[in-house]
């Protein structure tokens, strides 16, 4: 019995990454939270003939609230916060996610303090550090079972390569690691170590652009979809993705890669070598990690990178420390 909590279900985001969820055969029940519209969202969802038991809750004075959403969890998933618009950067979103973020964080650390949590709310760079600085509060962070979900930065990457290549049906296949952050110049596309080659007539140019779109791939979503929303089903199926693949490794499939931005303690050993190779000392970082049962089981080192990769990811860094700062200092407070 495996129980899955949406937190923000009733937005852009959480409607189809509840419904990716609930065809999944490794969930059994599927808890839905938002403040308006769940108990409809969770209504819909539970005429699909799929296993999973569906449940949607609101806030008092309407619903139970959020404990009792998260009561039992296993695995809790956050996509709640407000959309990107044009001329909105993720730093412009903080204020108002970081508090939504902080106060769900909270619920989790009371009711569901065990369970794996996944953080899909923007700006990541600085949510991770929100829900791990509240649990830290509460006594109950486990830096093993905190993700911040880069996935999209990795589907992004193969299709857009598979496009290089000229054979979208490579698209799936295509494997390549995406390390940094998870916003702008941060996210980095190892395009040198890509599963499948890319043209040997690409230019140093046209390299460039395929890493721009990886990284400001939002933006060409935002834009077209002129104002009225942002990268919210292709954030979906990127969600549903990586929980996938958690959900195996918990329930025991050996040799599980994927990247996501975690706190380096969660493997000390591959967390210094990953700060050896960054050349900085960052708690956070988007890495590739190998899954296990209790979470994160290692985290495998950056690897070989070309020198356009190497100016990318010298680049991150600084940024990345910002970010992370902020997100610390949102619940501890500005430091004198």
């Amino acid at each position: 019995m495996t129980k899955a909590v949406v937190l923000g279900a009733a937005g852009g985001i959480g409607q189809p990454l509840s419904l990716l969820l609930k065809t999944s055969p490794l969930i059994s029940e599927l808890s839905l939270y938002d403040i308006v519209n769940a108990p409809g969202v969770a209504a819909d969802l539970s005429h699909i003939a799929t296993p999973a038991k569906v449940e949607g809750h609101l806030p008092p004075p309407k619903g139970e609230g959020l404990g009792k959403a998260l009561t039992g969890a296993d695995i809790v998933i956050i996509p709640a916060g407000v959309p990107r618009k044009p001329g909105v950067t993720r730093d412009d979103l903080f204020k108002i996610n970081a508090g939504i973020v902080r106060d769900l964080a909270t619920g989790i650390a009371k009711n569901a303090p065990q369970a794996f949590v996944l953080v899909i709310s923007n700006p990541v760079n600085s949510t991770v550090p929100i829900v791990a600085e509240v649990f830290k509060q509460h006594g109950v962070f486990d830096s093993k079972k905190l993700f911040g979900v880069t996935t999209l930065d990795v589907v992004r990457a193969s299709t857009f390569a598979s496009e290089v290549i000229g054979d979208l049906s490579l698209s799936s296949a295509i494997s390549i690691p995406v390390v940094g952050g998870h916003s702008g110049v941060t996210i980095v596309p190892l395009l040198s170590q890509s599963s499948h080659p890319l043209p040997a007539d690409l230019t140093a140019d046209k390299l460039k652009e395929l890493t721009t779109r990886v990284q400001f791939g939002g933006d060409e979503v935002v834009k077209a979809k002129e104002g009225t929303g942002s990268a919210t089903l292709s954030m979906a199926y990127a969600g549903a993705e990586f929980a996938s693949k958690l959900l195996r490794a918990i329930k025991g499939e050996k040799g599980i890669v994927a990247p996501s931005f975690v706190h380096l303690s969660a493997d000390a050993e591959g967390g210094k070598v990953v700060q050896k190779e960054i050349g900085a000392p960052l708690e956070y970082f988007s890495a590739r990690v190998e899954l296990g049962e209790n979470g994160i089981n290692k985290i495998l080192p950056i690897g070989p990178v070309s020198t356009y990769e190497q100016g990318l990811l010298t680049a991150a860094v600084p940024e990345l420390k910002i970010n992370i700062e902020t997100g610390v200092s949102f619940v501890q407070g500005p430091k004198l």
